[in-house]
């Protein structure tokens, strides 16, 4: 098994530089479900976060990416439930990172996640900390 960093992924997915997003194509080509490819955590919320900001690809499609991630027989993603959870929560308008923040905290234990976000706080995870 080899890890995989966001710029592989997004060469891969994007196929927007030719020489890289060549060699990113043979990489996870050559992956297979008894040698598959790792995705961290980490990197699937850089890499959604690249695709919304750089790329301007919507929070719809970005989804449909990391799913397909998600379902790829040749890679192993990190905390792939808590991953699920925050793809199902973004439909309800949370940010794919916040839900990811959020999800974390529950299954650490954690009865809720405190933000100033307004946005972030849309999850029923999260809750927004007054002012004065």
């Amino acid at each position: 098994m080899i890890g995989l960093d966001t710029n592989v992924i997004v060469r891969y997915l994007v196929q927007d530089e030719p020489d890289q997003s060549s060699t990113a194509s043979a990489v996870i080509d050559a992956l297979t479900a008894e040698d598959p490819g790792f995705l961290s955590l980490v990197t699937l919320v850089e890499l959604y976060w690249v695709l919304r900001r750089a790329y301007r690809i919507s929070t719809a499609r970005c989804a449909e990416l990391i799913e397909g991630l998600l379902n790829a027989r040749e890679l192993r993603i990190d905390q792939e439930s808590v991953v699920r959870a925050s793809l199902a929560a973004r439909l309800g308008g949370v940010d794919f990172a916040d839900a990811v923040i959020a999800e974390l905290g529950r299954v650490a234990g954690c009865d809720h996640t405190v933000t100033f976000d307004r946005r972030a706080a849309q999850s029923n995870q999260m809750r927004l900390l007054a002012t004065p």
